[in-house]
């Protein structure tokens, strides 16, 4: 957008950039805009050109999470001055993007904008390994195991093919021929992603952070109070230091905050989660990266796992949404109700594991919006302000690309993508 946007009010009329309905039928703006969209459905690209007025604005972003810090990357690659600031730091114990590893998959049942967002931050994360020379994202493939109704799984092979994912289709069987350490029982059959793995989380998070600095953005660590709203815009923030900062644009990526920050204006509930670590038999590499790939059991009991972990162990986690939470507050320590059913999922799927040692463990939270998607809208009452958030427990591995879009968002005259914004409430403040 330009600078009179920032004056205004009153947002500018939103047309969809890549939405696409359930039944996977193109909108009627879609066609309507096909130039438009065609270079919206590859967004995540556009920068302005030096010498902009994009050159000259400063936008503060706060929280530098998977959303929050790439968004500051990409905005100061499109020449934005950055102030990215965080209370804890980046990828902190308490923040949503914190802890070692998250999977990298593509399947999404018939939400079509996922798709792309995957398949331009596999590209990013790729690129960013290559350019950084550090460890961000491992390929070890993705087992997805369907569910008895299998409408999500179904739904996805078209997706899947559309969107250039390689993946194989396996039947219960001819997976267990393949991995025969793992129990496939209830399982009607199974995709495997070839190019889906995992990420390092945090040291993915401080990778992201020091580049940001190298390229000349700004980083301070310290806790944010919102300016008051006058006149259809936020004034300046106030820092825990006593100081006040001043931009031209505020993008708020405060994750499981959010919602505390701007109650009535989105609702964000942290929900518990628990991780945990078992140890493997020693020498035995058929639970580790080389014999069993990250996997996901949409089943009725939600888990999924990441064998390996740079040998820090198998990690096995329970996708189910535990109890609200304050994500301040809460202790980290693990429950011996969350203990006992991880170690009977562990011996239901993989029986040799059964009464293997718990070796680590971690306590997070997800951070969900009220139906699972993510946020990136303008404040109602505040053009100058963007509210980006709602992971809800599968948004890591799309860092990269949202980050990008929600730059472009700021700083172009993009329009907000329907699929991500505050009216798909039908207009009501939850």
């Amino acid at each position: 957008m330009n600078s009179p946007a920032f004056n205004s009010a009153v947002p500018p009329a939103r047309t969809e950039i890549f939405s696409v309905s359930a039944s996977g039928h193109l909108s009627r703006r879609s066609v309507l805009k096909a130039g438009a969209a065609l270079l919206a459905l590859n967004c995540f690209s556009c920068a302005n050109a030096p010498g902009t007025k994009a050159t000259r604005r400063h936008v503060v972003v706060i929280g530098a999470g998977a959303f929050g810090g790439w968004a500051a990357l990409h905005l100061r690659r499109m020449g934005a001055r950055v102030t990215l600031v965080d209370a804890w730091g980046p990828g902190h114990t308490r923040a949503s993007s914190g802890g070692e590893t998250r999977v990298i998959r593509a399947i999404y049942g018939p939400d079509r904008p996922y798709y792309k967002l995957v398949a331009r931050s596999l590209e990013l994360w790729k690129e960013s390994q290559k350019r950084w020379q550090r460890p961000l994202y491992r390929r070890t493939g993705v087992l997805w195991m369907a569910a008895e109704d299998d409408t999500y799984e179904r739904a996805s092979l078209p997706l899947l093919d559309g969107g250039g994912f390689a993946y194989e289709k396996l039947t219960a069987d001819e997976a267990a021929r393949r991995f025969p350490h793992i129990n496939f029982q209830g399982v009607p059959w199974v995709i495997r992603e070839v190019d889906a793995g995992y990420l390092l989380a945090r040291r993915s998070c401080a990778a992201v952070l020091e580049e940001f600095q190298n390229e000349g953005g700004e980083f301070r660590q310290l806790h944010v109070t919102p300016g008051r709203i006058a006149g259809g815009e936020m004034q300046p923030l106030v820092l825990s230091d006593g100081s006040t900062l001043a931009a031209d644009a505020y993008v708020f990526a405060c994750g499981p905050w959010l919602g505390r920050i701007f109650p009535g204006v989105v609702e964000i509930s942290s929900t518990r989660q628990e991780s945990f670590y078992f140890g493997t038999p020693a020498g035995d590499t058929r639970h580790q990266e080389e014999g069993t790939p990250a996997w996901i059991d949409n089943g009725k009991l939600q888990f999924y796992g990441i064998p390996g972990n740079e040998w820090r162990g198998f990690k096995l986690a329970d996708d189910a949404a535990g109890p609200v939470v304050d994500p301040e507050t809460q202790e980290r320590t693990p429950s011996a109700a969350a203990i006992q059913a991880a170690r009977s999922y562990l011996a239901l799927r993989f029986p040799a594991l059964k009464d293997a040692p718990l070796i680590g463990s971690e306590v997070c939270q997800y951070e969900k919006s009220r139906d699972g998607h993510y946020i990136a809208d303008r404040h109602p009452e505040a053009a100058n302000v963007w509210l980006v958030g709602g992971g809800s427990g599968h948004g890591f591995k799309n860092g990269p690309a949202f980050g990008e879009y929600v730059a472009n968002l700021v700083l172009t005259k993009r329009s907000v993508d329907p699929f991500f914004g505050l009216d798909r409430f039908n207009g009501k403040l939850y």
